[in-house]
């Protein structure tokens, strides 16, 4: 295995003296209500806002009342650009809109798309499926607003992270099941797919920075309790039928627990037809894209997401049945 760099070890110290281990569901629910916003210091470390990146904040309709969203548009559009929903990661505990401002700003940025990053209720608070629930309500809602976002809504593209991860494939799930919206291209970073922990780089991984296995113990229980981790809603690898769904991008981290959720998941899609890319970034732990002033994958992983979503959302419209085609793929992150 490829050794981790100095930085990211230390980043992965620093972050292990406030792991949700050592929260208590009242402390993490305190914590939530915290604003990070923007400073030097956090945005030495988190990124700021990319520049000339046009912003605002809004709502949508989510399950259970309005949430948060904040849009952002690229600097510069030749036509109506096309619409990507990001939703954020964080255990389904934590993450906001502030801390992902480099993140969702970056792809509308580089991807010419308006980008819609979500605020979904968390845990545990709102255990599952709420977060489920409302960033499938949310997608909704923002699909039918096309002229009010100034976007194409018959390109549409789910992008998340982690948690977020497991929630954008959730999506792209509910949209299939329920029949609609139409989504053209679902972009999985790190994706949290199996909520059973079956994945074998979770024991392999167990230690490994910024993301442990007892980390997972503890964000699984403060999202489902006690409810069924099988759920396809839940732990979108184990439905009965993955055929349907739309072309992905599956990015995965050599060190990182939910290393092989990832790729078990992009196998499982390929299995049932789906067009799917994979990378796997060596050297990088779970969570590297959320520092890219750390991490030095970051440029090359950003530019792949990108590239994937342009040509997805200009050569494969929604509902087309057009497919890229399948490949895999690993990266030093270097």
């Amino acid at each position: 295995m490829t050794k981790i760099d100095l930085r990211t070890r230390l980043l992965g110290r620093l972050i292990g003296m406030a792991s949700v281990t050592r929260r208590s569901e009242e402390q993490i629910i305190a914590d939530q209500r915290r604003v990070i916003g923007h400073n030097p210091i956090t945005d030495l470390l988190l990124g700021g806002i990319a520049k000339e990146v046009g912003v605002q904040n809004t709502t949508a309709a989510g399950a259970d009342g309005p949430v948060q969203v904040r849009i952002y548009r690229p600097p510069t559009q030749r036509e109506t650009p096309p619409l990507v929903v990001f939703i954020h990661g964080g255990g389904w505990t934590s993450g906001s809109l502030d801390t992902y401002d480099w993140f969702a700003s970056s792809i509308a940025r580089d991807a010419q798309a308006v980008v819609a990053s979500l605020d979904y209720r968390l845990a545990p608070r709102h255990r599952w499926p709420a977060a489920a629930e409302d960033s499938y309500a949310a997608t909704v809602d923002l699909i039918g607003r096309g002229v009010e976002l100034g976007a194409d809504t018959s390109r549409v593209a789910v992008v998340g992270d982690s948690a977020g991860g497991n929630l954008a494939a959730v999506v792209a799930l509910m949209a299939r099941d329920r029949s609609g919206p139409a989504i053209a291209f679902q972009g999985l970073i790190y994706p949290a797919t199996d909520m059973t922990m079956a994945s074998p780089s979770i024991d392999e991984n167990a230690d490994a920075p910024i993301l442990t296995k007892a980390d997972m113990l503890a964000f699984r229980g403060h999202y489902l309790q006690d409810q069924n981790p099988r759920h396809p809603y839940a732990s979108p690898l184990l439905a009965d039928d993955l055929s349907g769904l739309p072309p992905a991008l599956v990015q995965v981290a050599e060190h990182d627990p939910l290393r092989d959720d990832g790729l078990r998941y992009a196998a499982a899609l390929q299995k049932a037809g789906t067009a799917v890319r994979t990378t796997t970034y060596f050297g990088m732990p779970h969570g590297f894209m959320a520092f890219p002033r750390i991490s030095r994958a970051v440029p090359q992983a950003l530019g792949e997401l990108c590239q994937e979503l342009r040509v997805a959302l200009a050569a494969w419209p929604a509902g087309s049945g057009a497919k890229p085609s399948t490949s895999s793929r690993t990266s030093s992150g270097t």
